[in-house]
């Protein structure tokens, strides 16, 4: 039996988990960050030597497009940038899909640094406002530049949600919940096949030098 998605956003976690065929449950961890729920608490997240070398494994270098920042692009430099995504990054950014929670490249990152549209490279989220929401995707609490962040209402799956677009590109990202820590009490819940990671050593090399101030201890590569 295969019951509508509706059906399934609505039923409680509990009767889900006794009286769903476990082929259905097994789905339903991408539900923490379709509905409102709350997050787990909040922790500060530490730089890890092994939590960056699983989040490099994630996501090989071939697999993600380097497109370099921009200030306005044609609907033709658009299109050729979309063109270089693979098939899950299309997927998300162009049809509003959710990546799988847990399986995905920036979870579990950790490293310092910035994360930017994966077609503009505009600039959305810093490891600085990152937290672990215990839902699977990567979390913060505030965008990097709000300016390039774009919200409307969604309203598919039976309820009513903040849907988080790139102002630039117009990329799917994510959702914001009024679910998150201190100081903003937000939680942006966003695909990582939307964003690329820079690397806080990596800022000036790669065209966002103006961010590097946030991070004073880190020393920027020359190439």
């Amino acid at each position: 039996m295969v019951l509508p998605t509706y059906v399934l956003e609505e039923t409680p976690m509990l009767a889900r988990m006794l009286f769903l065929p476990a082929a259905l449950t097994a789905c339903l961890p991408i539900v923490a960050c379709r509905a409102d729920g709350k997050a787990k608490e909040a922790s500060s997240t530490a730089t890890t030597d092994g939590a960056s070398a699983m989040s490099t494994q994630a996501t090989p270098p071939n697999a993600t497009p380097v497109n370099p920042p921009a200030k306005s692009l044609t609907a033709e430099e658009l299109r050729e940038r979309k063109a270089k995504l693979t098939p899950e990054q299309y997927r998300v950014t162009q049809r509003s899909g959710t990546e799988p929670p847990y399986r995905n490249a920036y979870v579990d990152q950790h490293a310092p640094g910035i994360y930017v549209d994966i077609v503009s490279g505009e600039p959305l989220f810093s490891s600085k406002e990152k937290f672990e929401s215990g839902t699977g995707w990567p979390s913060f609490y505030a965008p990097l530049e709000p300016a390039n962040i774009a919200t409307k209402s969604d309203r598919e799956y039976g309820m009513t949600r903040t849907e988080v677009r790139s102002k630039m590109a117009d990329s799917h990202l994510g959702h914001v919940f009024d679910d998150g820590p201190a100081p903003t009490g937000l939680r942006y819940c966003m695909n990582s096949a939307s964003m690329r990671f820079v690397p806080a050593e990596r800022l000036t090399i790669e065209g966002y030098g103006q961010y590097a101030k946030l991070f004073p201890d880190v020393k920027q590569v020359e190439q």
